[in-house]
């Protein structure tokens, strides 16, 4: 047969080459999963990342260093996705939030559900001033038993206050220092106690661990007391998480309620009375504690709680005003609000720990065991799971087995080629001896 019939089928079998490779090694090796769905805070809010920039000097840092990186944004809000919102955020038929608070950020919660029933800002990050204090107390409260015996220092003593008035050399107890931090906010128990939980260092890196354990993710510690320092941070949002988690603690509960007590004079010589400055204690119905804060960065700042008719409130506030009202009468104003709500759907929830990542899991292979009785073996329903969505190429040979078996049919036919190339090179080459043969034969050589 001449060459140039052959040619045809050549390409023909060339062609059909190009197409179970492009099939073999085109074949997918597993199923695609689609890309997760993430929803990013916007990134017009005005304190996405970090608080407002200070107003004094109490944020410097040393020459040649510098301020420590704003936290992380998570790329999904912590509590839902209506915490992202930067103004006010409530239900759409709730009644309107009073309009004389003032606080940059505010979260009302329930308590026992975690159930957000407004905010404003929730995730803004802002600077706690001594709410801070609640985070450490509750570290104190993991860590160290009550009746542990503490010693001040004068370093201790030297603190910024407002302070309780330690004195060095004196012995405290725990519950002592627990009471007086949360009673009378006092800086000189907040380092003493820090102090005891293995140095300030130690204490603020336990303290933001605690608060990203929490899924408090807006939170980092960098002074025990919650005083304004370089890279410190928190939100509303946050500071309720924390206040709630704290008071599951009974040493807690109890101590942030609690109106007066006697206390070690600094003197060395008996008693003095330090009294709750909790303005809501005793003068709102149904509050069960709560601490304020203030400095020049963090301006006014209160979280506490209430109780009534059974239902338990959270409310904390960051960066607020004296005027028009003061920051606790703003809070008793959120927290009226909350128990006039009636079956409120909530906007979001306060959290009870960090985020979880989710866990891979494998379907288990198919076993001869798990055959229905009485049918035969490999025709399991596990076996029908896997094949089931598939082409007959792919139930015959899987993901794997199907480029493996195209790759060696590809190899079976480009050896055929060889092998008819090889054939028609031999015949050409006999064809053309016995025509030499021939020409010879008629010249009679």
């Amino acid at each position: 047969m001449p060459s140039t019939v052959r040619r045809p089928a050549l390409a023909l079998l060339l062609s059909a080459c190009t197409l179970i490779a492009g099939a073999a090694l085109g074949a997918p090796v597993g199923t695609a999963q689609p890309a997760p769905v993430r929803v990013a805070q916007p990134a017009n809010c005005e304190n996405r990342l970090s608080p407002p920039p200070p107003v004094d000097t109490s944020e410097q840092v040393p020459d040649g260093t510098k301020p420590p990186s704003p936290l992380p944004v998570p790329e999904t809000p912590v509590g839902g996705e209506r915490m992202a919102e930067c103004g006010l955020v409530q239900s759409p038929n709730a009644k309107p939030a009073p309009d004389q608070v003032t606080a940059a950020g505010w979260v009302l919660a329930d308590m026992d559900s975690g159930v957000v029933l407004a905010a404003k800002d929730p995730h803004g990050r802002q600077r706690p001033a001594s709410v801070m204090k609640v985070l450490l107390a509750m570290v104190v409260a993991k860590e160290l038993p009550l009746d542990t015996t503490v010693v001040a220092t004068q370093e201790d003593v030297d603190q910024e206050c407002t302070c309780v008035g330690l004195r060095d050399g004196g012995e405290y107890t725990v519950e002592q220092l627990m009471q007086a931090l949360l009673m009378m906010s006092g800086n000189d128990v907040a380092h003493t106690l820090a102090r005891r939980l293995g140095g300030v260092p130690s204490a603020v890196r336990k303290m933001t661990a605690l608060a990203a354990e929490l899924g408090a993710l807006d939170t980092r510690a960098i002074t025990p007391s919650g005083l304004d320092a370089p890279g410190t941070s928190t939100s509303a949002y946050d500071v309720a998480v924390i206040f709630r988690a704290a008071m599951k603690y009974p040493e807690f509960a109890k101590a942030i309620s609690t109106p007066q007590i006697s206390f070690p004079a600094r003197s060395g010589r008996g008693t003095i009375q330090v009294v709750n400055d909790n303005l809501l204690l005793g003068n709102y119905e149904g509050a069960l504690g709560g601490r304020a804060g203030f400095t020049d960065d963090a301006l006014n700042t209160y979280v506490g709680a209430a109780e009534r008719g059974g239902k338990r409130l959270v409310v904390a506030l960051l960066r607020g005003t004296q005027e028009p009202v003061p920051i606790v009468d703003q809070a008793a104003a959120l927290l009226d609000h909350g128990f006039e709500l009636q079956g409120s759907e909530g906007v979001g929830k306060l959290v009870d720990g960090a985020p979880q990542p989710k866990k891979k899991t494998t379907e288990p292979k198919p076993t001869e065991t798990s055959a229905a009785p009485g049918a035969p073996k490999g025709n399991s329903s596990a076996g029908n799971r896997l094949t089931a969505g598939k082409t007959p190429m792919e139930a015959a040979f899987g993901n794997v087995g199907l480029p493996i078996t195209g790759v060696a049919a590809l190899g079976v036919v480009l050896g055929l080629l060889m092998y008819l190339r090889t054939r028609r090179a031999k015949a050409a080459r006999a064809r053309r001896a016995a025509e030499q043969e021939a020409k010879l034969a008629q010249l009679g050589l």
